[in-house]
């Protein structure tokens, strides 16, 4: 059933690439309603199918696919530390500058392709974890831990708190920027869309400082994904046949997330402790899809869906790269301009088309290369080495052979 510890673990792999399907999937809400517009769907003119697949992806997909993807990221700094202390590399220093480079990619791609983008937030992560790298598994589970019941503890600290101006979508400055932009994204040049998004702000005076706040908590909230991921690497979850049984929770906690974010999206209650409860439910589907797929795969290791899926992981880099500026030329003025106006299940299909050409050329492109064009870039520039080799240090000489040298 079982990769050893020490070889790539394609679960991972495929267990990334689905993650990008339901990011993509969700995105495309943002790509054609806009970041605010999302949570205004009543200002654009949707069907009754529309409304369905809306209602669908907000309760199934929709904050509970970025979840893993930020699990998987913790997974892998683990692993390629391991890597690089077996090739007798400085793990923390090839970490820090492979932090520092996608820091740097997800600010180009926020300003220059969409400014939706998550590569920047992932690689401050990666900095901030640093410390953690090394720590026994039992101190990064607690952490996790600790991290993940954070949110539920604050619901109940600030519950009962009347505070519905400040949130995104529901002010009165909120809503004059969506119906602003609407004809700027649908109509607008590449220069016009550019300068809405660095110039115009959707927020009013008292929300921008709630936002400042909100900036500064938001690792501590969201480290909980990544602490957990580290948690996995560290006790081989992923390929110790001892963790199967844990599999079979998937299905449960995926019943519970969804009517957890039914709950939520639907406002069935008004009891506050349950609201409360009730938003905890993207997690908790998020780790009832990760146990579920996981079994899945062992099942049938061999699927040509999970193949698919395994070399869309692998390049994950720059198959998000390429989702972005493939879906803001179909939306956007510069491009078809069909901001708005696609309705929510047509671009549902249209998500699968393109992840679909995504699992077809990630497969193609893999026959003949090993890595990606932006996971190569990346891997230079962490490595400091043309090829992407990592270079070993140098064992220090021991007094007694410096005196004989």
């Amino acid at each position: 059933m079982i990769e050893r510890p020490t070889e790539r673990v394609h679960v991972v792999d495929a267990l990334r690439g689905f993650s990008l399907f339901g990011i993509l999937l969700a995105n495309l809400l943002i790509f054609q309603y806009g970041m605010f517009g999302k949570d205004m769907i009543e200002l654009f003119p949707i069907s009754t199918f529309d409304e369905i697949a809306y209602d669908f992806t907000k309760i199934a997909i929709e904050g509970s696919f970025l979840p893993i993807f930020a699990l998987l990221f913790g997974f892998s700094l683990v692993k390629l530390s391991d890597s690089l202390k077996r090739k007798n590399a400085r793990p923390k220093w090839h970490l820090f500058r492979r932090g520092v480079l996608l820091l740097a990619a997800g600010l180009l791609h926020s300003y220059f392709i969409w400014e939706g983008d998550i590569l920047a937030f992932y690689g401050g992560m990666a900095i901030l974890l640093l410390p953690f790298v090394h720590r026994k598994p039992l101190t990064v589970a607690i952490l996790g831990l600790l991290s993940l019941f954070l949110p539920l503890i604050m619901s109940f600290v600030f519950m009962g708190d009347s505070s519905d101006t400040l949130l995104l979508g529901e002010d009165e400055t909120t809503r004059a920027y969506v119906e602003q932009s609407i004809p700027i994204y649908a109509n607008g040049s590449y220069t016009d869309i550019h300068q809405f998004v660095q110039e115009v702000s959707p927020y009013d005076e008292e929300m921008e400082a709630m936002m400042g706040v909100i900036t500064l908590i938001l690792p501590f909230i969201t480290g909980s994904l990544f602490l957990l991921g580290m948690w996995t690497a560290k006790v081989n979850f992923f390929h110790d046949s001892k963790y199967a049984k844990w599999y079979k929770l998937g299905v449960p906690l995926v019943l519970v997330g969804l009517v957890l974010k039914a709950i939520v999206h639907f406002d069935w209650s008004e009891n506050l402790v349950l609201q409360a409860v009730a938003e905890q439910g993207p997690h908790l589907l998020a780790f009832g899809y990760i146990l579920t797929f996981a079994q899945m795969y062992y099942a049938t290791p061999h699927a040509l869906l999970f193949k698919g899926f395994e070399a869309v992981g692998k390049l994950s880099l720059t198959n998000y790269i390429m989702q972005s500026v493939i879906t803001t030329f179909i939306f956007y003025g510069y491009g078809f301009g069909l901001f708005g106006s696609l309705g929510v299940w047509k671009a549902m299909i249209l998500g699968l088309v393109i992840y679909t050409l995504q699992c077809v050329g990630s497969v193609l492109y893999l026959r003949y290369f090993k890595r990606g064009p932006l996971e190569t870039l990346l891997r230079i520039g962490t490595n400091l080495t043309w090829k992407g080799h990592v270079r070993p240090r140098r064992p220090k000489a021991s007094a007694a052979q410096e005196i004989i040298s």
